[in-house]
Parts: structure tokens; sequence; C-alpha cells
């Protein structure tokens, strides 16, 4: 479709007959996300009509939701392997323009930092601590501790420019960094709360990045279990993947929206945790 036949379809949406509207938009719709560009430049021009505007401004939305489901779709299907790929494609459905390459541009600054003072020679522990030493000393991540419900805690581009996070964040963006290392750390799905653990053939240990990366052991699990009166179970302890990951990110997400009030939002993000738990494509 042309930018003059773009400009056609946009100048009817206001149509003072209805099916017509509904037509135009249907038609629109069915281009999909290519169209999106002209529809913003259409948005500009149409600066004298807000009801055009806003008919835009829904369709655009609409067509970059899609857009993320898709690509959201895609992720699950080919195996979510790639974490960082995941996290992007949430905060794709609120910065429809974030640029994936540019998340992995900065996830290489962060390995380059963490890499000088990183030796694979070093004991796990150690290792950790230099980990924590560049994470919370240098690059200056923390706890969100006074808008912990915050949708932005869910947005993977949020968190690396405040450098606050909740605990699912700051895990990831430590794990993401830590695996480029090649230590064997992963997420860990705890009641409440999510950590890291370091595991290795016989050597396994626990790290809350909530809390500046503290390092704790199984039987500090055992108590926080008994302190919740839940019964013990070994997904507590084990490490869990990376769609178990994007699911929780999801649910806060909710949660998040759910505090303000955004049942639109709500609904949205809901349809998304959705695909997660679709049959997998054979």
């Amino acid at each position: 479709m042309t930018e003059q036949e773009i400009k056609a379809l946009v100048s009817l949406l206001d149509d003072d007959d209805k099916e017509v509207s509904r037509l135009i938009e249907s038609e629109i719709r069915q281009q999909g996300g290519k169209i999106i560009p002209f529809l913003e430049n259409e948005w500009e021009s149409a600066g004298f009509n807000p009801n055009v505007q806003r008919w835009i401004e829904e369709l655009i939305h609409e067509l970059q939701y899609e857009l993320t489901i898709e690509r959201l779709t895609n992720w699950y299907n080919g195996g979510a392997i790639d974490l960082l790929e995941g996290l992007w494609v949430v905060a794709t459905y609120q910065y429809p323009d974030l640029s994936l390459e540019k998340l992995r541009g900065d996830f290489e600054q962060f390995y380059y930092e963490t890499w000088l003072e990183f030796k694979l020679d070093m004991h796990p522990i150690d290792q950790i601590r230099a980990l924590n030493h560049v994470f919370f000393s240098k690059l200056k991540f923390g706890s969100n501790t006074k808008n912990f419900h915050s949708a932005s805690n869910s947005m993977i581009n949020v968190v690396l420019e405040t450098k606050k996070g909740n605990p699912i964040s700051l895990c990831c963006i430590y794990m993401i960094i830590a695996q480029r290392l090649n230590m064997p750390v992963y997420g860990v799905n705890l009641p409440n709360l999510f950590v890291l653990t370091y595991k290795k053939e016989a050597v396994q240990f626990y790290i809350n990045v909530f809390n500046k990366g503290l390092v704790f052991m199984r039987s500090d699990i055992d108590h926080y279990i008994a302190q919740l009166n839940l019964k013990s179970n070994e997904t507590f302890y084990q490490p869990c993947s990376n769609l178990d990951i994007l699911k929780r990110v999801l649910r806060n997400l909710t949660l998040a929206f759910e505090k303000t009030g955004d049942t639109d939002k709500v609904k949205e993000v809901e349809r998304m945790a959705a695909v997660l738990s679709e049959p997998l494509e054979q």
C-alpha cells in the first residue's frame, strides 16, 4: 500500500458513516506493523482533527501490541532460549521502539567491566564477590524499595537506565552477565522472592541480588519456607527455566497494573501471559 493510499484511508476515519469508518479501520489493521510509521506521520498531519488523532493513536497501539504478541509467540515457539530477547519483547509492550541490539550492546559493556576483575580459576564464592563488586559498586545497581510494585521494574530498559529494580529484574541482569562469564548461575523461583543459584557438580549455593548479592545456603531456604508455613518443594531449590522467569515477570506486570486500576493493560498483559501457556507448535 502506497503512502497516498494510506492518506486516503486515514482521511476517511472520521466519516459520518460508521460502517465506512469500521471498514477503514479493518483495512488498516490488516496491513500489520509495517504501516505504523505511515500512521505516525499522518497523526502529525491531523493536528487540527483530534478525533482522527485519537483513532490513529488507538490503531497504532493495537498494531504495536499485536507485533508484541507475535514476537512473544516466536520467542516461545523457538524454545525460549534467549532470556534477554524475552525481556526485550515484554519491554516493547510499553516501549515499542526499543532496540534489542542496543540492549545487547549495554550487556556487552557490563560483561567487559566485570571481565576485567574476574578470573575463572577463582573459588566460586570469590567469583560472586567480584561480580557483586562490579554490579553494586561500579555499575550502581540497587533495589527499588520505594516503588517496588511499579510496572517500570518489569521493563528491562528502564531498570538499566535507572539502575533500580525488583528482585527478578535485578536477578535477570545479574544472571545474564554471570552466564556471559561462563558462570553456572540460574534463576530460582521462591514464593514471594526471586533469587539465583550457583550450581556446578557438588557445589551449590544461592544469591539474593535484591539484598546486595548476599550468599546463602539451602538451610536458609528451609527456614524461609518454614516461616511462610509452606510445604517444602524441590522447585524452591533448583534452577527454573527462562520461560518460568518470563511468566513471573508478566505476573508482576499484571499486579502493577492492577494496583493502578488500569484494567485495559491488565487484560493485555494477561493475554501475553496466556501465549506462554499455549501448546507449542510442532
